[in-house]
C-alpha cells in the first residue's frame, strides 16, 4: 500500500467512523485496538495490509468489506443447509454454571475419605493432559464430575487435606480456563480463570495465582478487552519482578514471569504496538535464558522454545510475515506439548498466508491437524486462515483445501 493509498484509505475510514458517531477512542475499544493506532491509519501513516484486519474494521464500522476496500475478495457464497456451530466444552460450561458444591453449604457433612486423594490428583493431572492435546470433548466429559468432586472435598476434608485439594482445584479450573479460550469461549475462561485466582490463594501458592493471572488475561485478550488483559499482566510482572529482584529467585518463579512477559507481547502486538510487543519478547528471551531450559511449571511451557513459538506468532500479529518464517521454520518444537507445536505449526501457515505462498500455507495447516486436530477445526485463528485461503482460490481451491474448509466449517 503507498503513501497515497494509505492516505485515501484513511480517509475513508475516518469519513466511516464518522458517519457512524463514533470517536476515534469508542471504535478502538470496539475492535481491540488503541486510539494511537486507528489516529495513525485515519491520518495515512499505519497500513492495514492483513484482510483479518480489514474485516475488523469493517465489521466495527458496520459496513461489508468490500465498502472499506473496494477491491477486496467477495465472500464465498454459503451453502443453502449452513450448520450450527457445536462446542466440545457444552457439558464443561454447565459445570461453572452455579455453585459447584451447593448443597454442603445447606447440610454441612464429613464424607471426605483420605484413599479418594490419589485419584484426584490423577483425575487433575489427565485433565492438563487432554488440556495439552486438544481433546476438548473428553476434557468436558472428564470435568463434568472431577469440579464438583474437588469443590466437595476442599470443603469437607480435614484441614491437613484442604491446601493440596485447594492446589489441584486451582490447577483444574486453569485447564478449563485454557480450553475455553482455544475454543474462542472467554466468558466461560474468565469464570474458569476468576475460580483459578481464588483456589490458588486458598491453597497457600501464590505463583498459582500469578498463574491465574496469565489465565485471566487470555480471557481479556480474546474479548477484546486489552486495557483490562494489560493492567492484569502488567500488576503481575511488577510484583513479580519486585520479589526476584530482593529474593532469590527459583524455576517456578523464573517461569511464570517469563509467560507473563509473552502476555504482555501478545497484548501489544493485538493492539498493533509493535515496539512494544518487541519489547516484551527480549524480556522473555531473557528470562528464558536465566531458566536455560524448557520446563512445564504450572503448565505454561516457558522456555527457550515456548519463546520463539510465540515470536512466531507476534510477528505474525503485527503482519511480519518474513520475520515469523525465519524464527519459525528451524525452531524445533517436538519437546513441547501437542498444542504448542500444531500452534507453531497453524502461525507458520498464517505467516504463509500473508506472503501469498498458498500451498506452503495449506501444507502448514494440514501438518498441524494432523497434530491436533480438534484445534485447527476450531480455533479462530486456524479457520479465518483457511477461510482466506478459499477466499483467494476461489473456484480453483483444490480438493485438499475444500476437503479443510469443510472440516474447519470455512466455507461460508
Amino acid at each position: 500500500m503507498s503513501s497515497e493509498e494509505r492516505r485515501i484509505f484513511g480517509a475513508r475510514v475516518a469519513e466511516l467512523r464518522k458517519q457512524r458517531g463514533l470517536t476515534q477512542g469508542e471504535l478502538a475499544a470496539e475492535i481491540g485496538r488503541t486510539s494511537s493506532w486507528l489516529s495513525q491509519v485515519e491520518r495515512g501513516i499505519q497500513p492495514v495490509n492483513r484482510l483479518d484486519v480489514l474485516r475488523l474494521l469493517a465489521d466495527g464500522l458496520g459496513v461489508p468489506l468490500q465498502v472499506l476496500q473496494p477491491d477486496a475478495p467477495p465472500p464465498v457464497e454459503q451453502g443453502p443447509a449452513a450448520q450450527p456451530e457445536t462446542n466440545d466444552l457444552d457439558q464443561a460450561r454447565l459445570v461453572l454454571s452455579g455453585h459447584p458444591a451447593i448443597d454442603i453449604l445447606l447440610s454441612p457433612r464429613e464424607d471426605f475419605r483420605p484413599s479418594t486423594m490419589q485419584d484426584l490428583r490423577g483425575a487433575a493431572q489427565r485433565v492438563w493432559d487432554l488440556t495439552h492435546t486438544d481433546q476438548f470433548a473428553e476434557l468436558s466429559a472428564a470435568l463434568g464430575p472431577l469440579v464438583p468432586r474437588l469443590e466437595r472435598a476442599a470443603r469437607t476434608a480435614p484441614p491437613e487435606y484442604r491446601a493440596e485439594l485447594h492446589g489441584l482445584t486451582a490447577r483444574t479450573y486453569q485447564a478449563l480456563a485454557a480450553a475455553f479460550v482455544r475454543q474462542n469461549e472467554a466468558d466461560a475462561a474468565w469464570v474458569a480463570a476468576d475460580r483459578a485466582i481464588r483456589e490458588a490463594e486458598l491453597s497457600g501458592e501464590p505463583l498459582g495465582v500469578f498463574a491465574g493471572i496469565y489465565r485471566l488475561a487470555h480471557a481479556f485478550v480474546r474479548l477484546k478487552h486489552l486495557d483490562q488483559a494489560e493492567h492484569a499482566t502488567v500488576t503481575a510482572v511488577n510484583a513479580l519482578q519486585s520479589y526476584v529482584k530482593d529474593h532469590e529467585s527459583t524455576p517456578q518463579h523464573l517461569s511464570v514471569l517469563g509467560s507473563l512477559h509473552l502476555m504482555l507481547a501478545l497484548v501489544h502486538a493485538r493492539a498493533g504496538e509493535r515496539s512494544a510487543a518487541r519489547k516484551q519478547i527480549e524480556n522473555a528471551r531473557k528470562v528464558a535464558q536465566q531458566l536455560g531450559e524448557d520446563r512445564n511449571d504450572f503448565n505454561l511451557e516457558f522456555g527457550p522454545t515456548n519463546v520463539e513459538i510465540q515470536a512466531v506468532s507476534t510477528a505474525v500479529d503485527l503482519g511480519d510475515a518474513g520475520e515469523a518464517l525465519d524464527i519459525g521454520e528451524g525452531l524445533d518444537a517436538s519437546s513441547l506439548s501437542i498444542e504448542r507445536q500444531a500452534r507453531l505449526l497453524m502461525d507458520l501457515g498464517r505467516a504463509h498466508t500473508q506472503r501469498r505462498h498458498f500451498g506452503d500455507a495449506l501444507s502448514s495447516l494440514l501438518a498441524a491437524e494432523e497434530l491436533a486436530p480438534e484445534m485447527i477445526h476450531t480455533h479462530i485463528a486456524a479457520r479465518e486462515v483457511v477461510r482466506e485461503l478459499m477466499l483467494v482460490a476461489g473456484r480453483a481451491a483444490s480438493d485438499e483445501l475444500r476437503a479443510l474448509a469443510e472440516r474447519t466449517d470455512s466455507l461460508g
